[in-house]
């Protein structure tokens, strides 16, 4: 079935259901991490989300644990996978269910935000996997329904994220609880000194899987900036969905709850399926919302940086930052929606004159200019003057060598009207 690539050498029942999943060939990191782990050997990956991470440590997993089958013992489960968010430890679980089908290997996944009796529920089953939040995961231990000492294989998922989320006592609090004989699995898509601080205390002797990580994944991106005035950007909004209806799923990202909301509300007048996901909505609701954008229900998701990584879903025509992140970090993260697993995206960010030095932060961080979409009616061209953008052109960053610039305003010539480069620039569907 899987005959010269990696994934012939798992389970049957594995290969089974990968085949149902219409998985044919492993993405770079699944065939680059999946033989370290299936040899039992502690990792390190660096790899951006969308690059089909989640498989390349679910598959090895199952694998292990249907090949050596033990007796279960009612909350004490063999794999612990952590992750930052409930809707990445939601996705991770549905990897868990779409892999194991034909196993018969129970699992739970531990989030906020609902209540713990389904869960409970689900641990009393003999869950041997468990995937969780840090939060919930501590809650349960601490009422005595969750114990890590059987804990053969231990999955610390977006590592970056959880830092930047606070959690670092709470996973030096569960690492403690686990045994000392373990394979331990290190995601991240950074590498800072303290997230290397970090792998140093859960990693030994570990093999290192690294997929372009100084280089972010925004190549197959077509990014855009669009500069506007901020009473503007709901009808520049408006506008680039009006005018592409070929984008089928569109994310939309703003900073602050408040401001999804009255997004949200604004495409809902405009008789446009939208929904808002942010961390004030229970998390039915945000599941409801992801779901309900997965089925091409909902054509508009509205989100701010909470789910920046949560959201795994294919065929993202586009992404529009209406506001920049104040984290550079972030804005990798986003435009990350789409683009994924190869495919090519749009994402396009709004742009004011107060927001000018995240750009050029973000420009920097990406290393690359983004070109200036001058060709709409709201283009704001004082604030362009002001960002340092010229006329015409690239740009002056610092990082274009002078020669370069030279030889770009050399091959510069005329540019179609923004309406008629739709097809062009942003009208495939990724």
């Amino acid at each position: 079935m899987f005959e010269g690539n990696i994934f012939g050498k798992l389970d049957q029942s594995l290969q089974q259901a990968i085949n149902e999943a219409n998985y044919k060939t492993p993405t770079p990191i699944q065939a680059q991490a999946i033989p370290y782990l299936l040899a039992g050997r502690d990792l390190i990956g660096t790899a951006q989300t969308g690059t089909g991470k989640t498989a390349a440590f679910v598959l090895p997993i199952l694998d292990r644990l249907v090949k050596v089958r033990k007796k279960r013992h009612i909350g004490r489960p063999r794999a612990l996978i952590l992750s930052p968010t409930r809707e990445l430890a939601v996705q991770t679980a549905e990897n868990l269910r779409k892999f194991s089908l034909y196993t018969k290997l129970p699992f739970a996944c531990l989030i906020g935000g609902v209540s713990q009796h389904g869960q409970v529920k689900d641990i009393k089953k003999g869950a041997e996997t468990i995937v969780a939040c840090p939060g919930r995961l501590i809650d349960l231990m601490t009422q005595g329904f969750v114990y890590l000492d059987e804990v053969e294989c231990f999955v610390l998922d977006e590592a970056d994220r959880m830092l930047d989320m606070g959690f670092l006592p709470d996973i030096r609090r569960i690492i403690s609880k686990l045994p000392k004989a373990r394979q331990s699995l290190f995601f991240s898509a950074t590498m800072s000194p303290q997230i290397r601080n970090l792998a140093g205390e859960l990693v030994h002797d570990p093999a290192m899987v690294n997929i372009n990580p100084d280089s972010p994944a925004v190549e197959k991106i077509n990014q855009k900036v669009m500069f506007v005035e901020k009473s503007q950007k709901d009808a520049l909004l408006l506008l680039l969905l009006k005018t592409h209806p070929e984008w089928a799923k569109v994310v939309v990202f703003t900073k602050m709850r408040h401001g999804a909301d009255r997004v949200n509300k604004k495409l809902l007048r405009e008789k446009i399926p939208a929904a808002a996901i942010h961390s004030d909505k229970t998390q039915n609701q945000r599941t409801r919302a992801l779901e309900g954008f997965r089925k091409g229900e909902v054509r508009v998701l509205v989100a701010t940086d909470i789910a920046s990584r949560g959201i795994d879903v294919p065929e993202v025509s586009a992404v529009i930052n209406m506001e920049l992140p104040l984290e550079t970090e972030s804005y990798v993260h986003r435009i990350g929606r789409t683009a994924r697993a190869g495919e090519s995206g749009a994402a396009i960010s709004f742009v004011t004159l107060e927001e000018r030095t995240q750009l050029k932060a973000i420009e920097r961080f990406i290393r690359k200019t983004i070109p200036v979409d001058r060709d709409h009616p709201l283009h704001d061209e004082f604030a362009e003057s002001k960002c340092g953008k010229t006329n015409a052109g690239l740009p002056q960053a610092p990082w274009i060598h002078p020669a370069k610039r030279n030889r770009a305003k050399e091959k510069r010539g005329g540019r179609k009207s923004f309406l008629g480069r739709r097809q062009d620039d942003f009208g495939k569907r990724g």
